[in-house]
């Protein structure tokens, strides 16, 4: 193992944005990828439940027919029953404190007066059919299901459809069914990858569309995502998971070492792993605690593999230079395991982290599972211009306009002259007409 992991750190240089804006890159996707979807998806559109069908047993390796892409009541209660009571107890924390963060953010329908005096404002109202797509196979991510599933039952979503890829015998996990029952949800789908994202975003004999996709996935389902928007909506393109942790001499070891093994074992293949510390004798430290920790650990070879081509440690000199190199990253999850002089300072001027983990005890699993936050966040540099899974998303609104003839008579001489000079004089017509009834 030790021979295996021996990673050597970047100083910060002015050069060093290239070479992480290189590394990043490394996990965008890959044209075949983009075209192989392509291909999956007109399968779907065209073949519908057939085409879902093949993909299934082509990829997942379960033979399914049309009849057992739904998960059974039967299922669904079975699944509740197996649930041992701590694990019940965990999957009930965790809605409710995610339930207990968003509805903080639950948009409210509002109302004022523009300088005419009419009556402006915005009505939200929940999205009606939703589908949620919750990654499976070795790493069933029942986490999911309530970070998105939750965030639809506290919107008022009234449909909400849930596909999961099934393991080669046709099941799905059992804890992941459960967290979906108490939810109340009971439209869950056998299907997974590029084809249920098709099925959702275009429908087929079993599966009817939907209005908005939620959900992360690998680089197929993101990629699937893309190419179906317009037809559904998309929350966001969530890919490989990412941590950055910002260390400073305060900072434990085994903690900073235990916080990046926790985002490499999920599996990708193509997760980013970024190490910021200022001390540099406690390098060899970190490196020492993750050969020592992964080797007991379920996915020891995949979090050896992440940490020889997707880990970037870097070594800066003061604050300034961490906070450069993060806002440039705007990483996925960014652990500041620092003093808390310097933990104010950092939270105060980083700007496009997906999520804070503040303080040596705030791990990320702790967002992962149960914190309250989604999280749905955004991957690849993304942060830079987009945000986490919110409640909002669950919602769409409509602008609200309302003029009597008062209001109509202030407005008319600048609206007319808008349509004089974009030169659209039906425009302006349908403005004077309302203005010379009687």
């Amino acid at each position: 193992m030790d021979a295996q992991l021996e990673p050597h750190y970047k100083s910060f240089s002015p050069n060093l944005f290239e070479e992480i804006e290189k590394f990043a890159s490394s996990a965008n996707v890959d044209v075949k990828i983009t075209n192989s979807v392509a291909e999956i998806l007109q399968d779907v559109r065209d073949n519908g439940d057939r085409g879902v069908l093949e993909r299934t047993l082509l990829y997942d390796k379960a033979n399914l027919s049309n009849s057992q892409l739904l998960v059974s009541d039967d299922e669904l209660d079975k699944a509740s029953s197996a649930l041992t009571p701590a694990q019940r107890s965990a999957i009930n924390e965790s809605i409710e404190n995610v339930t207990l963060f968003h509805k903080q953010n639950l948009p409210k329908n509002w109302e004022s007066k523009n300088s005419h005096g009419a009556l402006i404002g915005e009505n939200y109202y929940p999205i009606g059919r939703v589908g949620i797509y919750v990654p499976g196979g070795n790493v069933p991510l029942v986490s999911t299901v309530i970070m998105t599933a939750t965030l639809a039952k506290v919107a008022g979503v009234k449909e909400i459809v849930v596909t999961t890829p099934p393991n080669s015998d046709g099941s799905v996990s059992s804890e992941l069914l459960a967290a979906l029952g108490i939810l109340g949800i009971k439209e869950v789908y056998k299907v997974g990858g590029a084809q249920a994202v098709g099925a959702l975003g275009f429908g087929t004999e079993t599966i009817r569309s939907v209005d908005k996709i939620f959900g992360p996935g690998n680089a197929y389902v993101n990629e699937a995502k893309r190419q179906v928007f317009g037809c559904a909506g998309i929350d966001l393109l969530p890919g490989p998971s990412e941590v950055m942790v910002i260390a400073d001499d305060s900072a434990n070891p085994s903690f900073i070492a235990a916080a990046l093994i926790a985002q490499a074992e999920h599996g990708s293949g193509k997760e980013k792993i970024y190490l910021i510390f200022s001390d540099s004798g406690q390098f060899e430290q970190i490196i020492s605690e993750i050969k020592n920790q992964s080797a007991l650990l379920t996915h020891r070879d995949s979090i050896i593999k992440i940490f020889n081509e997707g880990f970037l440690p870097i070594h800066v000199k003061d604050l300034e230079e961490a906070i450069s190199v993060a806002n440039f990253v705007a990483p996925e999850h960014l652990e500041l395991q620092v003093n808390d002089e310097s933990l104010d300072y950092l939270q105060s001027n980083i700007n496009t982290a997906g999520a804070l983990l503040l303080g040596h005890f705030s791990a990320t699993a702790l967002g992962d599972f149960v914190a309250g936050p989604s999280h749905v966040l955004p991957t690849g540099r993304s942060s830079r211009f987009s945000s986490g899974l919110r409640i909002e998303d669950f919602f769409r609104r409509t602008s609200i306009i309302k003029y009597d003839k008062n209001s109509l008579k202030k407005a008319s001489a600048s609206a007319l002259l808008f349509s004089e000079m974009e030169k659209l004089d039906g425009h302006g017509n349908s403005i004077s007409i309302r203005l010379n009834q009687d």
